[in-house]
């Protein structure tokens, strides 16, 4: 009896065994798969949601190689450090999925951190208080369960590693993927590995050092075209660029952005119409995508490329000269329209416009519509006001940085017909201001808040038109870059449209030797990168050789080829 009892409670003891073994492989394996889903999962577009991939994560390998080799402190790490290093790693891998998605490109972390302010006071004005709280709840909550998960996986795999038998298997199976990982550097592989979370911080770490180091990368700038031009065939017109913020060639290439603005365009039309004018039209690369819209701007006014934050800062620092420089050489006063600049802008130093009228010169005292308060027809309207019905003045270059179609794209101001009532102190109708202010942006969904914005723009350029129907003024309207990805879809071009009005025949006609179109269709492809514009531009400006007779003329009727290839808007 007593041999039969030792028998039975020695296979009770192997059943349990097996059983903890069972529980314990599947525990791990859980962990593992946590783990791995933690920093391999990709982006929702367009939205900030997640969803799970089929791929391998190498950190995690790593992460099982580190536990294996230092067996006898796997639980000190797996309770102290290696939780923390977690968080970091899942919160890089979330934006490192999530910008581009959201964005349209990588979020560099020394540059745009600097932007975080506003763009929390400006999404404060967009969204309501309760949606605010609950995303700074959601936050401290996610970091909360990322960490408490990763320690309780990181302590299943510790506790795996104090038996020798699961610890040669996991450290042989993740040194297997690391090698695979390494091999794919070089070749084609066939498991799927997630892009490293390390390699991100790694790039981050270059903007960082790129700046701040001992050794800090001064970027090679391209030569300085020469913008040294005459001006002479403008005969003393205004010239004024309008950076319209946002505008991109998916206004006309995505069909639900261009069918919602389809009316907006044909309005602008028929203003170019009544008003004896024309219009030309082409597409340019931008330098950017989605945001950073004073690359796009000194691209354009330098005529040098400006790709990132580290050629700004060096270009702004060479004293270079640019078409201001060329303007104010030739008697121009030279002015900036900036309703969306709040605090000082030492970038104007080297631009040295002769005046500046950011948000406080505006003098804006009407409803506020979202953190870009100023709308863009008061702009305009407080520009003719205070320079351009002056009894006698200078011709003036003005550049002008729309505001109303910055993301999120509102609430935005209603359009009044009635110019002359904007500068007042009800410049809008209590009704029309109420539904303005009621129509909130969606933030998970930008596309029909940016259409309206854009339809505003539209209406703005086109009564900006009308209010000057005998005037000889040179009008540049130009998008410095796509809106968001979240606006534009995945994979979407640089292109922007750029629209020269005007009615002296010269200039239009060498831009469209240049590229141009007439009517207010864009074509593809893009006729050249945005710095070129500005060499372009000037030439366009010069008298026209034939003589200097039709140098002085200012009204043109298309030639017939030109007709013929006139586009509907």
């Amino acid at each position: 009896m007593r041999l039969v009892a030792r028998i039975s409670h020695s296979l009770c003891l192997a059943e349990r065994s097996r059983a903890r073994g069972v529980r314990t492989f599947l525990a791990t394996c859980a962990a593992l798969a946590l783990l791995n889903s933690s920093l391999t999962f990709e982006n929702v577009w367009p939205t900030p949601k997640i969803r799970w991939a089929n791929a391998l994560s190498v950190e995690l390998a790593v992460a099982v190689l580190v536990l294996a080799v230092a067996h006898r402190w796997a639980t000190g790490l797996s309770r102290r450090l290696l939780p923390i290093v977690w968080v970091v790693l899942v919160a890089g891998h979330y934006l490192d999925v999530t910008a581009p998605g959201l964005y349209g490109r990588e979020f560099n972390l020394y540059w745009d951190s600097q932007h975080l302010g506003n763009v929390a006071a400006m999404l404060a004005r967009a969204a309501p208080v309760w949606l605010i709280a609950l995303a700074g709840a959601v936050v401290v909550a996610a970091v909360w369960v990322v960490y408490a998960l990763s320690r309780l996986a990181l302590g299943q795999l510790a506790a795996a590693m104090s038996s020798r038998g699961p610890r040669l298997v996991l450290a042989s199976a993740t040194s297997v993927l690391v090698l695979v990982f390494a091999a794919q550097q070089l070749s084609d592989a066939a498991l799927s590995f997630a892009d490293p979370v390390t390699r991100a911080y790694v790039r981050q770490a270059r903007h960082v050092l790129g700046m701040l180091g001992p050794g800090a990368v001064q970027p090679s700038l391209g030569v300085s075209p020469d913008l040294n031009r005459s001006l002479a065939g403008l005969e003393g017109a205004d010239v004024l660029i309008v950076f319209v913020e946002s505008y991109g060639g998916v206004t006309f290439e995505t069909p639900a952005i261009a069918d919602g603005l389809v009316a907006g365009r044909s309005d602008l039309a028929a203003a170019v119409e009544e008003t004896g004018r024309q219009v030309v039209t082409a597409y340019v690369e931008s330098p950017t995508f989605g945001g950073s819209s004073w690359l796009a701007h000194l691209s354009l006014i330098s005529g040098v490329d400006v790709r990132d934050q580290y050629a700004y800062t060096s270009l702004m620092a060479s004293g270079r000269e640019t078409i201001i420089t060329n303007f104010a050489r030739r008697g121009y006063r030279t002015v900036a329209l900036m309703p969306g600049m709040r605090q000082a802008w030492p970038e104007g130093a080297f631009y040295r416009f002769d005046q500046i009228y950011g948000r406080a010169l505006l003098e804006y005292k009407g409803p506020e519509f979202g953190w870009w308060s100023v709308p863009d027809q008061y702009a305009l309207a407080k520009l003719d006001a205070v320079e351009r019905t002056t009894p006698t003045r200078r011709p003036l270059f003005v550049v002008f940085p729309t505001s109303t179609t910055h993301a999120p794209f509102g609430p935005v101001a209603p359009y009044q017909p009635d110019w002359s009532r904007v500068l007042g102190r009800e410049p809008f109708e209590p009704a029309d201001v109420a539904r303005a202010l009621a129509v909130r942006p969606d933030l998970t969904n930008l596309r029909p808040s940016y259409v309206r914005a854009m339809a505003y723009e539209y209406a703005t350029i086109a009564g900006y038109l009308r209010q000057h129907p005998r005037d000889n003024m040179v009008l540049i309207a130009i998008g410095d870059h796509q809106p968001p990805a979240a606006v534009t879809g995945r994979g979407a071009s640089w292109s922007v449209p750029v629209h020269v009005f005007g009615r002296r025949g010269h200039v239009l006609d060498r831009l469209i030797e240049g590229g141009f179109r007439l009517g207010l269709q864009p074509h593809r492809p893009p006729i050249a990168e945005m710095h070129a514009l500005a060499p372009m531009l000037l030439d366009a400006f010069e008298p026209s050789p034939a003589s200097a007779a039709s140098s002085r003329q200012t009204e043109w009727q298309p030639r017939a080829a030109d007709r013929q290839g006139e586009q509907a808007p």
